[in-house]
């Protein structure tokens, strides 16, 4: 048995397995994130008259459907949107720059580039968008908070409820 990094017990190793995304075209996803981020082939499962791609990168996974219908709602812009829901997935580089003009039209830049020196020095965002409009995050020089303020600490210190697990 092991210990979380509040002192509880925990079973079993868990780790990150995939995302899994409806795609328009799921080729052209495949190929976006296979020519972009480095993604390889790593699986087609058939499932009637279609398929399930998972394309792997590192240990990270994403799992690639066929979309049924539309959207019910627009695309997101900026840095993804802002109700309940993912926001974005992000990929950190060496340089920004480089990556953008490497992708080249291809780059639909959604914000940024961003500086946030301010916060760490040398870290700066800029968020495009994928073949389906999903927001993609392409960073550099984020870092570890090195004492990040426990859980049970809001950023002025103050105590905050605590999380119950049933």
């Amino acid at each position: 048995m092991s210990l979380n990094s509040m002192g509880e017990a925990i079973m079993g190793l868990l780790r990150f397995s995939h995302m899994a995304i409806n795609c328009k075209d799921p080729i052209a996803t495949e190929k976006f994130y296979a020519k972009y981020f480095g993604f390889v082939r790593s699986r087609v499962v058939p499932v009637g008259d279609q398929q399930i791609i998972f394309i792997k990168l590192g240990e990270m996974y994403l799992e690639i459907f066929q979309a049924q219908g539309e959207s019910p709602v627009s695309p997101s812009n900026r840095d993804g949107p802002q109700y309940p829901t993912w926001r974005h997935f992000a990929f950190q580089v060496d340089d920004i720059a480089t990556k953008l003009a490497e992708m080249g039209n291809d780059a639909k830049i959604t914000l940024g580039p961003l500086n946030f020196d301010d916060y760490i020095p040398g870290w700066r965002s800029v968020w495009i968008a994928d073949p389906d409009d999903r927001i993609v995050e392409i960073s550099q020089g984020f870092v570890d908070q090195d004492n990040p303020p426990p859980l049970e600490t809001d950023l002025t210190g103050q105590k905050t409820q605590p999380i119950h697990v049933a």
